[in-house]
């Protein structure tokens, strides 16, 4: 049997872990054998998902949870502090947390709307993937993943400052990979398409932003948490090893339509 992507033994963090993109891995990750910490800034919702994972996997110890404002230096540093006190060393680390853009188009986007996004989806992504290289080199090495998205390879419009925010990961990312294999840090990121997510339930539920965009994508179907699942694993595990400084395009085959 191939053995490269199980997880037995080994811990992974998934920040916006609590529902989405990031509870699909989580989900998967926990079902490869994995112990896993899932971040979020809304408790109660953190909580629900904390106790399906547990649920789900039989093994309430193999799950961690914490609130945490990503885009908070201190509030960062506390909960990774509290995962490896929970879990042990991380091995992998998934930056997911993200928020989405108001449709604003710029001729009438305040600085404040233009920062609200930038805090969570650059400089939250850059306090998780600090906090987690810092550890790993200390500790033989691991994964980095970023959730970026399709909107850092095409022109998305009312959405520059959100395009502007997950071009950055993307090039933080390749920076990184350069940057940390000296330390036997990978670092990767994923560029979701279309996903239902609560995110994006706004714009799904409007019909004709659904009959303009469902027939562009491929795949014919908007995608899902679940399938983030095996890019996590994949990532996340030994079949990886010489994957660093990539991105992975999740789409269904949207930005090659």
């Amino acid at each position: 049997m191939y053995q490269p992507f199980d997880l037995t033994g080994r811990s992974a963090l998934v920040t916006g872990g609590n529902g989405g993109i990031g509870y699909g891995m989580a989900r998967a990750l926990l079902q490869a054998g994995a112990s896993v910490s899932i971040w979020g800034s809304k408790a109660d919702k953190t909580a629900s998902a904390h106790e399906a994972l547990a649920r789900e996997c039989g093994d309430a110890a193999r799950v961690h949870s914490a609130v945490c404002d990503v885009g908070d230096e201190a509030a960062v540093e506390q909960a990774f502090a509290a995962t490896v006190a929970a879990l042990g060393p991380i091995g992998a680390c998934f930056a997911n947390a993200g928020v989405s853009s108001k449709g604003t188009v710029l001729m009438e986007m305040s600085l404040e709307e233009f920062r609200r996004v930038q805090r969570i989806n650059v400089e939250g992504v850059f306090l998780t993937l600090r906090a987690a290289a810092r550890h790993m080199a200390a500790h033989g090495g691991g994964s980095l993943v970023a959730t970026a998205s399709t909107a850092a390879v095409e022109g998305a419009a009312r959405n520059s400052h959100y395009g502007a925010s997950k071009g950055a990961v993307t090039a933080m990312v390749r920076a990184l990979a350069v940057e940390l294999a000296r330390h036997k840090i990978r670092v990767n990121s994923i560029l979701p398409g279309w996903i239902e997510t609560d995110m994006t339930q706004r714009s799904f539920g409007n019909d004709k932003f659904a009959s303009a965009v469902l027939p562009r994508v491929p795949a014919r179907r908007w995608g899902t948490g679940e399938d983030f699942g095996g890019i996590a694993v994949y990532l996340a595990s030994d079949a990886s090893g010489y994957t660093t400084g990539e991105q992975f395009l999740i789409d269904g085959g949207y930005t090659k339509f």
